[in-house]
């Protein structure tokens, strides 16, 4: 496939003349302390994130650009006076945003803001049962530093193996790194570099807006069920019954990086969930399950909640996951029957970007 000229130029083309820096000029100090800052940030965001709303949306991309913009502001300030040794290259923001997604990510699997902290003996007297020594565990660093480091390795032992078959020999497109690359091929383009300006600057409003938002909110709110946080926007009736808006910048974030079907499946679980199901089961207290139980026990209405959600998402994982098992050998036993052992293509074949890629 030859190389086309125009709005259709291949990627790779337009850094033909860029040669690829060796791994030790692509981890570089700079690149290090950037993303050790950002990564403490995102552990951050990723903690609230899972102690409010529960749903982790991809931060490659915010990574990438953050990234991106600080390194870019670092050389810049160091060029103007004739101190740059080395220029900003598009594998040390790879380098960059690797760090910070995997950071944040063990932030997540590793439960630091659900399940860890949940052994801890102080929430665990919160309780109203299993507050015993085998169900508890004192966070120490001791088991807490080997714990990380099992839970950051595990994909060396599942991911890797599959990298080169699923993507280098069969093809399959990773969506969320393929954005990443292509946004970050962009931002080392002379249009890219303005665009990335623009979007920096747009980010930096946005959490300019938020931020002071936050703190108003945070003054008025002198007690639980006062200010913004719990204003009954749809009358006292449905804030009885937990519908209102808290004009929370964190949700509103969240559901603008979701799909909308991701949204309206949160809606309407939230309609049939807290309009029709919880009501129709507290109508039961004191049959279904004791009326003197609290709210938040999961011997009450607490554990209905929890179970029949947890059941629902099981149900719905376990059947995809049996489904793309089946397809998945159906593809395979297909393949192999019609004698297409090799799916990476000739060479010859290969476009410009494969080719300088590999």
């Amino acid at each position: 496939m030859g190389v086309e000229s125009g709005d259709n130029e291949s990627t790779e083309y337009a850094f033909r003349d860029k040669e690829v820096p060796p791994w030790k000029k692509q981890i570089t100090l700079r690149s290090m302390v950037t993303g050790l800052i950002l990564s403490i940030v995102f552990n951050f965001i990723v903690c609230k994130l899972n102690l409010t709303t529960g749903v982790i949306p991809s931060l490659n991309v915010a990574a990438g650009l953050l990234g991106f913009a600080m390194i870019r502001s670092w050389t810049a300030v160091i060029e103007k006076f004739g101190k740059l040794k080395q220029p900003f290259t598009r594998q040390e923001n790879t380098v960059i945003q690797t760090c910070v997604v995997a950071s944040s990510g063990i932030a997540f699997s590793s439960g630091t803001a659900s399940y860890m902290l949940g052994m801890s003996p102080f929430i665990a007297a919160q309780a109203d049962a299993g507050n015993t020594p085998n169900n508890t565990k004192k966070l120490d660093i001791s088991w807490m530093l080997p714990f990380l480091l099992v839970v950051s390795f595990a994909g060396l032992f599942s991911i890797v193996a599959l990298r080169k078959l699923m993507i280098m020999k069969y093809k399959l497109t990773y969506p969320s790194g393929t954005a990443t690359a292509y946004l970050i091929n962009c931002f080392h383009t002379p249009k890219g570099a303005k665009l990335a300006k623009k979007q920096v600057g747009s980010l930096f409003k946005s959490f300019g807006f938020s931020f002071i938002f936050g703190a108003v909110q945070w003054i008025f709110a002198r007690e639980d069920g006062c200010g913004f946080g719990s204003l009954p926007t749809f009358g006292f009736n449905a804030y009885a019954k937990r519908f209102y808006f808290d004009f929370s910048s964190t949700y509103v974030g969240v559901g603008m990086l979701c799909p909308y079907m991701v949204n309206v499946s949160l809606l309407i679980g939230a309609i049939i969930s807290w309009a029709i199901m919880w009501p129709m089961i507290e109508a039961k207290k004191g049959d279904w399950y004791s009326d003197h139980l609290s709210a938040s026990s999961l011997h009450g209405i607490q554990g209905y909640r929890v179970f029949i959600a947890i059941a629902m998402m099981l149900g719905d994982g376990l059947f995809h996951f049996a489904y793309m098992l089946v397809v998945t050998a159906l593809s395979f036993k297909k393949r192999k029957s019609s004698g297409e052992e090799d799916y990476s293509g000739e060479e010859s074949s290969e476009d410009y970007d494969t080719k300088r890629q590999n």
